[in-house]
């Protein structure tokens, strides 16, 4: 099970809507769950980032470097790190 600590939920929160059509959580407590059940990571830079893509096999249409940061799934923390909800 992966830790979310607050500043990845509240990122969540924040930013939940560039991935689902509608909220999918409403408090830290909602946010943590959903995070665990879609098994939600969290990598500490870009490169660990397109590693993930890389391994789950994720095809990102060439996309390289920052480019893949605009992906919905991956959301930015804001302190370098990224969190990764593969929806």
């Amino acid at each position: 099970m992966h830790e979310y600590d607050n500043a990845v939920l509240e990122c969540f929160l924040d930013n939940q809507l560039q991935l689902f059509p509608e909220k999918v959580a409403e408090t830290l407590e909602e946010a943590e769950e959903f995070l665990e059940d879609c098994m939600a990571v969290v990598v500490d830079s870009v490169d660990e980032v397109i590693e993930y893509f890389e391994e789950e096999g994720i095809d990102m249409d060439g996309a390289e470097g920052e480019e893949i940061l605009e992906a919905d799934e991956v959301f930015d923390i804001g302190d370098g790190r990224f969190l990764i909800v593969e929806g």
